[in-house]
């Protein structure tokens, strides 16, 4: 995109974040300016001309997003480290450095996302450091800001890599035969932004060190909006279960071939998409279940299909009910099957455990969430997944959401409102606080 087009447009997203932005909130070494500052230079670091946010992982543009946060990392203090799989780690330093709490987020993006998704959770947790900076607050262990590599997965259809690397959950024989869009494996792909394949398998660090993490993200849904509050403590990170489902029937000419008797697998399917719907709510408040992709083959308007092929995405924060939710739903393919007449096969093709988060860290959120709004907490799962997912396997963990204005994400459209991520910074520089405090066994 054009300099002067970026530039504009860096200007505008400045202007209406700051619009009827509430001064009164700029307290106690925070500042909504410049968090609205640093919102607005990162836009313009792999700039759409949809006015998006193009910065696929191991790319120059994320790399140049990162460098950017290094620069005001160091302004607020923060020593720097980069590990092998290009997580980016500030650290404040505290009385204690044999431990440290930590809180961040992701940089990269979608092809064509937002400004929200990851950015500002990334600016929150540095924005608590500023202020620590600015009014002198030293805590007891080491704060670390961290900057997660590829969180989206929108390279090699993954995701949550620089996390699952420093935890040391990542497969390194399966790792090693991605490729990406372009068909570059995945060991070219480091070597091409500076990185090796030995440093980034040696990624995993001592997490019974990490105290506890919080990480600040929007919503990506209306919950927040639709009750008219800025801030939510997420209980859990539904996992998902996709099931590949190919539906066979018999082709055949669409003018030629009688009603009765069809064997039309799209028919099968679309009694399926129908039905799916409702088997979540049968089970479970926060189950979901989507079908996003359809293949129909061979997809002639004058052609009774001769094979579909769908993926169901099941969803819920609690294990035992989603495999509850899939198992109705195979019960649902076996009815299908037998009532149109069709072959149907069944692949699961991911399975990925749900985490809930920490009771206790939930609880300390809500606490810090009243204090600063005085309002009630408001509590709600979390659809999608998130760095915090594969840190809550591990240390005690809190996710704070942020209001999106009509739950768009990975849209260019993306938008949360600065009063409301403000609110949401001083609730996490609260609970940090509130962390810093309580002994590490008392989270868990």
């Amino acid at each position: 995109m054009a300099m002067q087009a970026t530039t504009s447009f860096s200007k505008l997203l400045l202007s209406r974040l700051l619009h009827q932005y509430p001064a009164a909130l700029d307290r106690d070494g925070v500042s909504g300016k410049r968090v609205a500052q640093r919102l607005a230079e990162l836009s313009r670091i792999g700039l759409t001309k949809e006015q998006g946010s193009n910065r696929m992982s191991f790319s120059d543009e994320e790399r140049a997003a990162k460098e950017l946060v290094k620069v005001w990392m160091k302004e607020a203090g923060l020593s720097i480290y980069e590990d092998g799989a290009g997580n980016v780690f500030g650290t404040f330093q505290g009385n204690d450095q044999s431990q440290s709490v930590m809180s961040g987020s992701h940089l990269d993006s979608v092809p064509n996302g937002g400004h929200f998704d990851g950015p500002l959770g990334v600016l929150a947790s540095l924005e608590v450091a500023q202020a620590w900076r600015e009014t002198g607050y030293i805590p007891e262990t080491n704060y670390e800001v961290v900057i997660f590599t590829d969180e989206e997965g929108a390279r090699f259809n993954g995701g949550l890599t620089g996390s699952r690397a420093m935890a040391g959950e990542v497969d390194m024989s399966k790792q090693v035969k991605l490729t990406d869009y372009n068909g570059t494996f995945f060991e070219k792909v480091l070597e091409q932004h500076g990185l090796s394949l030995k440093n980034f398998s040696e990624s995993k660090r001592s997490l019974d060190k990490i105290k506890a993490y919080v990480e600040v993200h929007i919503e990506q849904g209306k919950q927040l909006e639709q009750r008219n509050l800025s801030t939510g403590v997420v209980t859990g990170i539904a996992g998902p279960s996709w099931l590949t489902i190919t539906f066979d029937g018999d082709a055949g000419h669409a003018g030629n071939t009688p009603m009765v008797g069809r064997k039309d697998p799209l028919v099968a399917a679309g009694e399926f998409v129908y039905r799916l719907k409702d088997i979540p709510g049968q089970v479970s408040s926060s189950g979901v279940a989507t079908v996003g992709k359809l293949e129909v083959s061979p997809n002639g308007v004058n052609v009774i299909p001769g094979q579909v092929k769908l993926t169901a995405d099941i969803r819920d924060i609690d294990e035992g009910l989603k495999d509850q939710i899939v198992e109705k739903t195979r019960a649902l393919i076996n009815e299908i099957e037998k009532k149109h007449e069709v072959k149907i096969d069944v692949q699961e093709t991911l399975k990925v455990t749900p985490v809930k988060l920490s009771t206790t860290m939930q609880k300390l959120a809500a606490e810090s969430t009243a204090h600063v709004t005085g309002e009630k907490a408001f509590h709600l799962p979390s659809g999608a997944g998130h760095d915090a997912m594969v840190m809550g396997r591990y240390v005690p963990t809190a996710m704070l959401f942020t209001n999106s204005k009509d739950g768009v994400s990975h849209n260019p459209k993306e938008w949360s409102s600065l009063e409301h991520c403000v609110e949401t910074i001083h609730v996490l520089k609260h609970l940090l606080e509130k962390i810093d405090q309580t002994d590490r066994s008392e989270l868990i």
